[in-house]
């Protein structure tokens, strides 16, 4: 059974509930899934993952949340080199460059980077929470 945490943070809603699809999904395939609030998790625990899954909004000018996420995901990032890593988000305005940012960086990490990243307008609806269970079940079943 694959190992896999889910860590995101969310500011309205739309990200938790896209997490909690996502988990959903995950744990349907067969995963061992935990979910953490940015705030829970810590950047050393990476290692302890077969496979991580990040969620965060678009924020102010298409950047990531920089109170807890960006200074969490900076500590992760040293340790994602060879971990399957898939990332999602929603957002309202713009057309998803920070989720483009974010794959590039996440890339650049040495991280194998499960799709091009799931993002979602405003408050996911039925078919973007089915997206995102699907994300979730087929993140599983290729660990």
């Amino acid at each position: 059974m694959s190992k896999v945490a889910i860590v995101y943070w969310s500011g309205t809603g739309n990200t938790e509930a896209m997490a909690k699809a996502i988990e959903e999904g995950a744990k349907g395939a067969g995963g061992d899934v935990s979910l953490f609030e940015v705030e829970s998790f810590k950047a050393s625990s990476v290692p302890d993952y077969d496979g991580l899954i990040f969620g965060c909004p678009a924020m102010g000018d298409e950047v990531l949340e920089e109170g807890s996420f960006e200074p969490l995901f900076t500590d992760a990032e040293k340790h994602l080199s060879g971990k399957p890593v898939a990332l999602f988000g929603s957002y309202g305005w713009g057309g998803g460059a920070w989720m483009e940012s974010w794959a590039e960086r996440t890339k650049g990490d040495g991280a194998k980077l499960f799709s091009d990243g799931l993002i979602v307008e405003n408050a996911p609806g039925d078919a973007d929470l089915a997206d995102c269970r699907k994300l979730g079940e087929e993140f599983v079943k290729a660990l």
